[in-house]
């Protein structure tokens, strides 16, 4: 069977930091992971940043209640999820996703915590496991799935190595450049496409493992 792993943000809904960026007239927070490889240091940043100008979570709530999925987004999960099991695997948080996912029909989701103070100044981000996305891909892949994954962003290049198939959607140029063994698709029709065409890939794999290995 094949598990179709899907990035949140850049792939099904706009990037939230940008969007609070362009709210909030804070340029430092538009900076994502297309632009820093290094999530912690991404992370730690934006919250001395909010810090700074004395920003909490219910700001950056206000800022996602806005928000929807990005066009096309929601008819092409429901194509995905007539195909495959769907996990969405994000570097994004509870906190921020909950509104989006309802919108979005309520895939699974796999991502972290933030940890707030009573006022809602965001005080540290709680990570489920370093790696968390390629981790949970090799464990599906542990689990004799196959697994088919999509991504934008630096943080995704490592379930994209993970798993099966790994497809870039509507990457940066420097991400391409830096990582042309993966396909790209810019549309979700192309999309679609890079997906039927794995499971024709996969179709020719072997089949699965046995217990004793």
């Amino acid at each position: 069977m094949q598990i179709a792993c899907l990035d949140l943000e850049g792939v099904l809904v706009p990037e939230i930091w940008i969007e609070f960026s362009r709210r909030t007239g804070i340029p430092e927070l538009a900076r994502t992971t297309r632009d820093e490889p290094d999530y912690d240091k991404l992370m730690r940043g934006r919250i001395a940043i909010l810090e700074r100008h004395r920003l909490g979570l219910p700001d950056i709530q206000d800022v996602i209640a806005g928000m929807g999925p990005l066009p096309g987004a929601r008819e092409f999960l429901e194509w995905l999820r007539h195909r495959f099991q769907v996990v969405i695997l994000s570097d994004t948080f509870y906190e921020f996703a909950a509104p989006l996912m309802r919108q979005l029909g309520h895939p699974v989701l796999l991502c972290h915590n933030l940890v707030t103070d009573a006022g809602g100044r965001v005080r540290d981000l709680r990570i489920r496991m370093a790696h968390h996305k390629r981790e949970s891909v090799r464990a599906l892949r542990a689990l004799n799935f196959h697994v088919i994954a999509a991504g934008d962003s630096y943080n995704d290049t490592a379930m994209l190595g993970e798993a099966d198939v790994g497809i870039l959607f509507h990457p940066p140029q420097n991400v391409v450049a830096e990582f042309p063994q993966f396909p790209v698709a810019y549309t979700y029709e192309e999309l679609k496409a890079a997906f039927l065409h794995a499971v024709e890939r996969l179709g020719h794999a072997p089949a699965l493992r046995s217990v004793g290995g």
